[in-house]
């Protein structure tokens, strides 16, 4: 029957998929939170930059045009 060979198939699969997460290294709290803070430092950073550019570009297209 085609329905127990895709039954398998998908068991399989997710079978397999489990026994990958069991391989994998996860982060321990501190490291996770550390990343994260990381992630939303640099993110500000970036945005402060790219928002100090974007006016300076506004600015510069308005004299030109003005």
């Amino acid at each position: 029957m085609a329905t127990t060979k895709t039954g398998n198939r998908i068991y399989n699969f997710f079978k397999a998929r489990w026994g990958e997460l069991n391989n994998v290294t996860w982060p321990t709290q501190k490291q996770a939170v550390h990343s994260m803070v990381l992630v939303l430092t640099i993110m500000l950073i970036v945005g402060v930059f790219l928002g100090f550019v974007d006016a300076a570009l506004s600015e510069a297209v308005l004299y030109l045009i003005g």
